[in-house]
């Protein structure tokens, strides 16, 4: 484990309050375990602990959404702002904060490459989900993996005829790469090994975090965040501290200022105690 002794002067002073930060966490593999789907009982107490002394709780994901059901366990009053769809859409109550969308032209583009080689791909909008040419690996990772429902099945015309925030093709790192350099407005991020998603270029959770600090009149000398995988590094790098969890990949943990122990082992409470949030 990673020991930063200079935190304990940056957040707070001997003997006096500590700052009020901006927290942002990620959900799957940081929050939340993929096997059990829950929050552990200590990131719970951890994150209603932070709130209780003056922090703000922001979520920062690759879900939409429409396909965040895993949050429950932190009640209803306890998050001030979402960044969802790896940045392309933020929002704080019924309040949009900020929304970019892929330029047709790529997203017409995706339909096309997603009947051609015959991969599964998930158009999202701002209001629904679907899914093109689905096979029984978008059922396993949705349904088994990230406890999500069936999405619903959609013809690549109808899913390309509105405006699209993010695309989820089920494609290999190759054919992501491939893929990609076909897609001129648009960057992908992988946080999940069986598929990529892919965003209008400058949107990530580090463009999430600069709108809504924005928006909310927070420094970014004020921000954490705390992830696990790919698309998360942006956001690590660019808050003034990043946590990476014990399950994090590699390539995650060296971009990190501090990691901590993994999801199950109470890493966010951990983490949470270090930093002298709680």
């Amino acid at each position: 484990m990673v020991e930063a002794p200079w935190f304990c002067t940056y957040l707070c002073e001997a003997n006096k309050k500590v700052m009020k930060k901006a927290l942002f966490f990620d959900i799957d593999g940081t929050l939340v375990n993929f096997g059990t789907h829950r929050i552990p009982a200590s990131a719970v107490d951890a994150l209603h602990t932070a709130k209780q002394n003056g922090h703000k709780i922001f979520i920062a994901t690759g879900r939409p959404g429409m396909i965040i059901n895993n949050l429950a366990a932190l009640g209803n009053d306890l998050i001030d702002g979402y960044i969802t769809m790896n940045g392309a859409y933020c929002f704080a109550g019924d309040q949009v904060i900020h929304k970019n969308s892929i330029p047709a032209e790529d997203v017409h583009i995706m339909g096309r490459l997603s009947t051609e080689h015959d991969f599964p791909c998930i158009f999202v909008s701002e209001q629904d989900i679907c899914v093109c040419h689905p096979n029984e690996l978008v059922d396993q990772v949705f349904q088994d993996m990230l406890h999500v429902g069936t999405i619903p099945v959609k013809s690549v015309e109808e899913a390309t005829s509105r405006e699209i925030f993010q695309m989820t093709p089920f494609i290999t790192p190759e054919q992501e790469a491939y893929t990609i350099h076909l897609l001129p407005h648009c960057e992908s991020g992988r946080w999940f090994p069986a598929f990529s998603d892919i965003v209008a270029k400058g949107n990530s959770k580090q463009r999430g975090i600069d709108e809504v600090i924005s928006y909310f009149g927070i420094s970014l000398e004020d921000t954490v965040a705390f992830g696990d995988g790919g698309n998360d590094i942006s956001m690590l790098k660019h808050a003034t501290i990043g946590v990476a969890m014990g399950n994090a990949n590699p390539e995650v943990k060296e971009v990190a200022d501090y990691v901590t122990d993994t999801v199950d082992n109470d890493g966010l409470y951990k983490a949470m105690r270090h930093l002298q949030l709680i």
